[in-house]
């Protein structure tokens, strides 16, 4: 019986990265059709397979495709057997483009080469020395990660600054100077800080006055100018120089790190673009952040400098761990908070993370944060532009409106997520997506024209940020300090509640209209083909909604302290309420909803919502600086998750992973349905039989046409198509790597023709003595794959693929082969019980 067939792991089929490889012609650079086996492969914990063979049989990998060879005499003395190749062919051991890696095979392989390096550490004093510069390259390379990735996070910080300043005016005493550097050196006052002679408006410039309805035009237009110029040419770089570059990039690093390969997605060019076009979109005004970006950029830097160490460099699950390393970086140099970044990267992006990848994650995420804080790029000698401090104590009843701030959150967290995706499902799925550059000059100009009347939204959104944190004082300035001020109850530096004068109700408006716009404008910014990061303009509606309810509940304690809930613990001329606590709090809120992957109870061993909590509000005290306010923190962290928990468990990331179809298993989802292997695995009714081969009947011309006409990259190996009793698996990593061998075996030794025998067992097939030599390729032979019987139940299956990071599982009853089941019928089967097209979530 013929069992060939549509084996879902070994199927290549074109992968749709619409998400990064843009829609239109103009977009496409390398090969975007490149054919694929989208059964990547997830975590392995601490799992290997077998692969011991018999005394005679070679290893199956020394090095990078390095392969060893056999010679023996068949049973009659008469045929010559090649076992091998002992030469590595070209390209073996390396993994194509949308492919996924083997990692019970790279994890062997690291193994492997750790115990020859120790077994040879003990021979001579050379050998030691490679030791001991082998077991040391890990920590180099996280040294070189943090310097590369703290030193490129400093350049974009500078750039940006003052790059978005350039839209207001520039400064005379030099044009590389933003605003805040220019007036170091002015000697006006305190309160005219930002009215020094050296920096111009551009009406002042041109026309030589700042005052009037034309300057405010004039202004105006400049503004919009230079936002469209900003916003255009990071589009059109993105688009002619590195596709990739667009977007946070946190939902493919998460894809990669799970063992997926995407070429290109972390290279030299990427890192390029992204950094420059990155400075460009912030600049631009756009509501985005570069928070996200910076993971990207920072996971480019580690994949670029592995290529410096050869154990990295030629494995990739090792280059994994590096990734994840990095990933951490990118979180310390974007918030300024090193453990929060390690925390971070363990429960959001990483699967497969050993406790030394831990420590090397700290010692990245340290290395990263000391290198930023050197460069100094706000002048501030903080890490952050919106570094704050809170002293107040806070009250019991203020537990109240924190939890309103957190119930407020996951509202809104779970209305973004939902409007984001249907905007970017119908971006995908009609014209719009063909004319990516039209969209972010549209948006651009949208949000320019809004965002320059209203001073809140005409700043920077990290200067919104750190003015809404701020907890006013004598001397400061903005208009949400412009209380009715009674210095006869002022008691040093400190101030007591005060009636809110007319500067702050104007605040109140502009700030709610900014709110407004910030929510709205948000959906259709985050997605477009332009490096754009979710954390910042997430932090900046939660800072504004709690601006606003902090004023409000102080305004509220001040008129009316000698209600029963402010009697016992505000008295009138009392500091009571502290507005700005109440921004950092909600800026938490939405921080957590913006990346919320929320996750039921009985996951909270393997990655539940408890740990994101946990590492976002450790993010928040590295970046207040203080334990004060743990409780409230906590409290409004949690109220968050649990109404979004109500709403929708997908987080923002994995929506956009489902979106764009990417091969991914969730690992903290539950499978709760009660289905059996049979029910998934191929082939099912009215499918072609599975193809096989036999361990010692078939053909160097039988196999090399059954390689030809299909596309797998492996094939189970049976005794006999009759009995179909399991023997092992045949693998091959590159779509050829197959009829390569077969050749090159060819070419290596003399006799070997179409007809000759192909055999996979120890000892060679009885055959007549006139027969051609024989080709053995035993030791190329998985001889442990997994199975399953077909009884057993797809819970278990799942957990299987989960934990261990199979490829693919094979099916038995009773020894005898029934079929394959591959990451790709799982993901196809999870889809199908959700009531989703599996289709559409594996390919777009």
């Amino acid at each position: 019986m013929d069992f060939r067939a549509h084996t879902r792991w070994l199927h290549r089929e074109p992968f749709g990265l619409e998400a990064l490889a843009m829609d239109q012609k103009g977009y496409r650079r390398g090969s975007f059709q490149s054919s694929t086996s989208d059964e990547d492969m997830l975590e392995i914990a601490g799992a290997s397979l077998d692969f011991s063979m018999a005394d005679d049989d070679p290893p199956l990998y020394r090095e990078m495709g390095g392969f060893s060879s056999y010679n023996g005499g068949g049973m009659n003395g008469t045929s010559t057997i090649m076992d091998f190749l002992e030469e590595p062919l070209p390209g073996v051991g390396t993994y194509e483009d949308f492919n996924t890696i083997d990692w019970v095979r790279e994890k062997s392989r690291d193994r492997d080469r750790h115990r020859e390096i120790t077994s040879r550490s003990k021979e001579s004093t050379w050998a030691l020395i490679h030791s001991v510069s082998d077991a040391f390259s890990g920590w180099l390379l996280m040294l070189l990660i943090g310097l590369l990735a703290g030193s490129l996070a400093g350049l974009i910080d500078i750039s940006a600054h003052w790059m978005t300043d350039l839209k207001e005016g520039v400064c005379l005493a030099g044009f590389w100077f933003n605003h805040e550097h220019c007036c170091w050196k002015s000697n006006t006052t305190f309160m005219d800080r930002d009215k020094c002679p050296e920096w111009m408006s551009w009406s002042e410039l041109i026309l030589g006055h700042g005052e009037g309805a034309f300057a405010y035009i004039l202004n105006y237009f400049m503004y919009v100018t230079w936002a469209l110029l900003f916003s255009l040419l990071a589009v059109l770089l993105v688009k002619g120089f590195a596709p990739y570059a667009c977007g946070s990039g946190i939902p493919e690093i998460k894809t990669i790190l799970s063992g997926f390969i995407i070429r290109g997605y972390l290279g030299k060019w990427t890192l390029i673009i992204k950094t420059i076009t990155l400075v460009l979109a912030v600049s631009s005004g756009l509501s985005l952040g570069k928070e996200g970006p910076l993971v990207h950029v920072a996971c480019c830097c580690g994949n670029i400098l592995c290529h410096l160490f050869t154990k990295y460099r030629k494995n990739e699950a090792k280059r994994r761990e590096v990734l994840s390393a990095a990933a951490a970086a990118g979180v310390s140099v974007a918030f300024g908070a090193p453990i929060g970044g390690v925390l971070f990267s363990l429960e959001e992006v990483s699967y497969y993370f050993p406790l030394k990848t831990l420590w090397r994650s700290f010692f990245a995420a340290l290395v990263a944060a000391f290198t930023l804080r050197s460069i100094n790029p706000f002048g501030n000698s903080r890490l952050v532009l919106f570094y704050v401090e809170f002293h107040m104590p806070w009250h019991l009843l203020e537990l109240v409106p924190f939890i309103i701030l957190g119930i407020f959150g996951g509202l809104w967290g779970a209305f973004f997520i939902r409007s984001n995706i249907a905007w970017c499902r119908r971006r995908k799925t009609t014209k719009l997506g063909k004319y990516p550059v039209l969209e972010v000059f549209v948006v651009t100009a949208i949000t320019a024209v809004l965002a320059f009347p209203n001073e809140y939204t005409r700043m920077s959104t990290s200067e919104l940020i750190s003015e809404l944190f701020n907890d006013c004082g004598i001397l400061d300035s903005s208009k949400l300090c412009e209380y009715v001020n009674d210095f006869n109850s002022t008691k040093g530096d400190d101030l007591p509640d005060r009636a809110a004068g007319p500067g702050v109700y104007t605040a109140m408006w502009q700030l709610a209209l900014a709110l407004i716009m910030k929510v709205f404008i948000t959906i259709f910014t985050f997605g477009m083909k332009v490096p754009s990061g979710l954390f910042i303009p997430s932090m900046a509606v939660g800072a504004i909604a709690g601006r606003l309810l902090g004023v409000a509940v102080e305004q509220l304690a001040y008129y009316h302290h000698d209600w029963a809930i402010f009697s016992g613990w505000c008295s009138q001329g009392a500091d009571c309420i502290t507005p700005g606590l109440y921004a950092m709090l909600r800026r938490l809120k939405c921080f957590l909803l913006k990346c919320l992957n929320c996750f039921s109870v009985e996951n909270l061993q393997q990655c539940g919502v408890t740990r994101m909590t946990v590492s976002l509000v450790v993010i928040m005290f590295e970046l207040t600086g203080g334990l004060e306010y743990i409780v409230p923190l906590m409290a409004a962290a949690m109220t968050s998750k649990w109404v979004a928990d109500a709403i929708g468990r997908e987080g923002i990331y994995d929506a956009h992973i489902r979106l764009n179809g990417y091969p991914f298993l969730e690992a903290k989802e539950e499978f709760s349905h009660k289905t059996l292997a049979m029910d998934v695995m191929r082939p099912r009714r009215n499918d072609p039989p599975l193809t096989v081969i036999t361990q010692d009947s078939m053909t160097v011309e039988d196999v090399e046409s059954i390689i030809n006409e299909t596309t797998y990259s492996g094939y189970p190996v049976v005794v006999s198509r009759e009995s179909q009793r399991l023997v092992g698996m045949y693998n091959s990593l590159l779509e050829h790597m197959s009829i390569a061998q077969i050749k090159n075996a060819r070419k290596k030794q003399d006799g070997i023709v179409s007809t000759s025998i192909i055999y996979f067992t120890d000892h060679s097939p009885p055959l007549p003595p006139s027969s051609p030599s024989m080709l053995k390729l035993r030791s190329i032979l998985d001889l442990s794959p997994f199975t399953v019987t077909d009884q057993t139940p797809m819970e278990i299956v799942v957990d299987i693929f989960r934990k261990l990071g199979l490829r693919q599982c094979l099916v038995t009853h009773n020894g005898k082969l029934l079929g394959i089941i591959t990451k790709k019928d799982v993901l196809k089967h999870i889809a199908q019980l959700a009531n989703q097209d599996p289709d559409s979530i594996l390919f777009n």
